[in-house]
């Protein structure tokens, strides 16, 4: 009898953006299970709706948590990073580079330096009055709007204005996927070349990245779940561990 060459997907980490905790992946996170995927979403540190010590929160601490995350998988993960957790996810993968499978940028990218770094609160709550005129909203409902700004809470100020350092190397070669919603990859592409790229500078550094469109709103967890799972399924798919 021959021997199955089949992969078991790798597991998948959910680090979701700025004000939101695990809860926002959750319609992902049941897809991803059901199609056989070993799923674990984060609430970083500061984002937990009790959260006491949020203005003490560092943006290493948002670091070391996702690193404690991967280090806990049995194998590899896919670590997948959402909006302003590109800069946190990108550090993790310098910390990590040879504990991940590969790393998936929803609408973000990685990010290199602080977000804003004259950010002087101790923490930044949502505007939506702003976030929605700046942001893109396609495909959300009334109704998961609503809950996003019931749930949403204040950013840990730390986080927002300070740098992480960038040590090793090798993370510019860990297998990369940026998922484009906002606007298409051909666009992101156009900004990262730009003198001033901002949050998408990181992109520059990476050697081996792939570029996947998916139009729909900043936040796809929401506006188009079922798609985002299916390419998060499709990289632990790719990246998985074969059998022993």
């Amino acid at each position: 009898m021959s021997q199955s060459t089949s992969t078991a997907p790798a597991p998948v980490i959910l680090v979701p953006g700025f004000w939101l905790g695990a809860w926002a992946w959750d319609e992902v996170a049941a897809e991803l299970r059901a199609a056989g995927c070993d799923v674990r979403a984060l609430t970083l540190p500061g984002l937990s709706p009790d959260a006491q010590d949020r203005a003490d929160v560092t943006a290493e601490d948002h670091v070391a948590a996702i690193c404690a995350a991967v280090e806990a998988s049995d194998s590899p993960p896919v670590l997948a990073v959402h909006s302003g957790t590109g800069f946190s996810g990108y550090a993790a993968s310098d910390r990590l580079a040879g504990r991940v499978a590969a790393m998936v940028y929803v609408d973000t990218a990685p990010g290199i330096g602080a977000l804003d770094p004259g950010f002087t609160g101790g923490e930044l709550p949502m505007d939506w009055a702003s976030l929605s005129a700046e942001e893109n909203l396609d495909g959300l409902s009334p109704e998961q709007l609503a809950t996003f700004q019931e749930r949403a809470v204040p950013q840990p100020g730390g986080v927002v204005r300070e740098a992480v350092e960038l040590r090793d190397d090798s993370r510019r070669d860990v297998p990369t996927t940026i998922i484009c919603t906002s606007f298409p990859a051909e666009q992101y592409r156009a900004y990262a070349e730009q003198e001033e790229a901002g949050w998408l500078a990181g992109i520059r550094e990476l050697r081996n990245v792939e570029w996947v469109d998916l139009p729909t709103s900043h936040w796809p967890m929401w506006s188009r779940p079922r798609e985002l799972a299916v390419v998060l399924g499709d990289v632990a798919r790719r990246h998985g561990a074969s059998p022993a």
